[in-house]
């Protein structure tokens, strides 16, 4: 994305942003004992000669608070969903009966709450290290347009201001969503 000077803290709030979602995508994809679609839909599947997501090639749906299932559009394709998501490495079985697959949620141990709060703070870390990356991104397009006279000293000294406000905004928003996730994680 190229910046201009009057849109670069929309163009900055806009990529830090996309990061935050990507970080709630990322959130929800983890399993706190109870079943939910969001556990497996972004599974990729090789089915036509394509990866697709899993959501694209099946309904997903939780029969009850233990249980996903998965009904795949074409039943031809039930072998490959299958080995998607003994790939995919979710720590669930697939039960197939030909028709549906089932996947029976276990309950978490208290082991396995502490290697996914390890694996979120991880993750939560890598988003704020993103969101930096894109406040340095705007800081050095706005040194070289005041390099190149595009704005004044003090004009750019305001725009380098608002984008730490919102970098420190977007941090503290990824920390509360880790927190968050951490909690209801740990809840047994």
């Amino acid at each position: 994305m190229a910046f201009t000077v009057t849109t670069v803290v929309a163009d900055i709030t806009a990529k830090m942003n996309k990061a935050i979602s990507h970080f709630q995508s990322q959130l929800d994809a983890y399993s706190t004992g109870k079943a939910t679609p969001a556990l497996v839909q972004d599974i990729m599947v090789d089915a036509y000669g394509t990866k697709m997501r899993l959501k694209e090639t099946a309904g997903i749906s939780t029969p009850d608070a233990r249980t996903i299932a998965i009904q795949p559009y074409d039943a031809t394709i039930l072998p490959d969903i299958e080995k998607a998501i003994m790939m995919a490495n979710i720590g669930i079985t697939p039960m197939n009966d030909g028709q549906l697959i089932r996947l029976p949620i276990p309950e978490l141990t208290e082991e396995r709450r502490k290697d996914m709060v390890k694996d979120l703070k991880g993750k939560g870390e890598n988003h704020k290290i993103e969101i930096r990356n894109i406040r340095r991104e705007g800081n050095d397009y706005l040194k070289k347009a005041l390099k190149d006279n595009e704005l004044s000293e003090d004009h750019q000294k305001g725009l380098v201001s608002d984008i730490q406000d919102l970098t420190n905004k977007k941090i503290d928003e990824v920390g509360s969503m880790s927190a968050a996730k951490e909690k209801e994680l740990m809840t047994v």
